[in-house]
């Protein structure tokens, strides 16, 4: 059986590339399947002509008699299928088993699903919107959900897991072709459960490194907010920890306040305080955001504290305060320091949704 599944996994016919160590065991599966029920369909639609062209009634025939039973035929028609659905059900649940056994030495992973996208965060605490792995070696996904039920769904690894809101569930896999030197390999994720209108754009990356180089990448990966500018890497932070499914920097409104022309600007709070967006307001937005809710929204953003390291945090500020109007970035040179707008010295904290979003305003 493991040379079927083998055969399978290198001519997968219109199947996706096999690129899982357990893959080929599924492509054996569901070829097996079809080609039961293809051989039946053919084999019932041959019966059908010739009967009819067989038995068909002839002028001047006499009804039949009376008709018995075939012991032998029903016997035949009762345990064949029997065989085959025991045969099914067998490969498949060992199947089932497999996969939802991870190895003691997996890699875990933690992948967080949100409106409309996929995060994906290592031991290291380090956050990408892609799945780097190594090559080789069992990984274990813990899968979770910041709103509704999404799917991940990778073609290639045959795998396909519900991340449901309030609850955890596991899968592994294990990729089964190695890159070599710098290169790597590169399979599609989809979301396989309608979540919205941004569902079909739902899509993300695995990337299989070679597996004495994935040490080396990570290591570096996880240092990349300080190799480019604050503004820059905070505008990147943005997109990757899903502030943009609660935030907008054009004005219009979403479940959290805009970041248009936020910092700077005055903002009044549901207890009717107000204050002066400045950097002290953003990072209490970031770390305790329950403090002071801003008017007209709902205190349900979660704080970030522990999961932000600091430098994250001040590039998120600096991205956030070039959407606004009140930014004034000193000329280079001029030995001045940013114009930044009078603050209080009120504690505040905005108000943002549940999930993969920073620095409510």
């Amino acid at each position: 059986m493991r040379n079927i599944s083998s055969l399978l996994a290198q001519h997968h016919f219109w199947m996706p590339v096999s690129a899982s160590s357990y893959s080929g065991e599924v492509d054996w599966i569901f070829y097996f399947i079809l080609g039961v029920s293809a051989f039946f369909f053919v084999l019932i639609c041959a019966l059908m002509v010739l009967f009819v062209a067989r038995y068909h009634a002839k002028p001047g025939d006499r009804a039949p008699g009376r008709t018995h039973h075939s012991f032998a035929l029903e016997m035949s028609w009762t345990l064949i299928p029997l065989a085959l659905v025991v045969i099914i059900f067998y490969y498949g649940f060992r199947g089932y088993i497999d996969m939802a056994t991870p190895p003691a030495n997996a890699y875990p992973i933690v992948v967080t699903a949100y409106k409309w996208g996929w995060s994906f965060q290592y031991p290291n605490g380090y956050v990408d919107d892609k799945l780097h792995i190594p090559a080789q070696r069992p990984i274990s996904l813990v899968l979770q959900s910041q709103d509704v039920i999404h799917s991940l769904y990778i073609p290639a690894f045959r795998i396909k897991k519900d991340a449901v809101p309030g609850r955890y569930n596991k899968l592994w896999f294990q990729a089964s072709e190695s890159p070599t030197g710098d290169n790597v390999l590169e399979y599609d994720i989809y979301c396989a459960e309608y979540c919205g209108t941004g569902h079909s754009g739902m899509l993300s990356q695995v990337i299989v490194h070679e597996p004495t180089r994935f040490k080396a990448w990570l290591e570096d990966a996880s240092n990349w907010v300080d190799k480019m500018a604050p503004a820059e890497a905070g505008a990147q932070l943005f997109k990757r920890r899903g502030c943009t499914q609660c935030h907008t920097t054009d004005g219009s409104a979403l479940v959290g306040p805009t970041f248009k022309n936020a910092y700077g600007h005055k903002v009044t709070f549901k207890d009717g305080s107000s204050t002066i967006v400045d950097e002290n307001y953003i990072r209490q937005s970031i770390l305790d955001p329950g403090s002071q809710v801003v008017a007209g929204y709902d205190a349900v953003m979660p704080t970030y504290k522990g999961l932000l390291k600091d430098n994250e945090i001040t590039a998120l500020i600096e991205f956030i305060k070039t959407k606004s109007d009140k930014y004034q970035p000193a000329e280079v040179g001029s030995g001045g320091a940013e114009s930044q707008p009078a603050a209080t010295t009120q504690p505040a904290a905005a108000t943002q949704p549940a999930g993969n979003a920073e620095g409510g305003t």
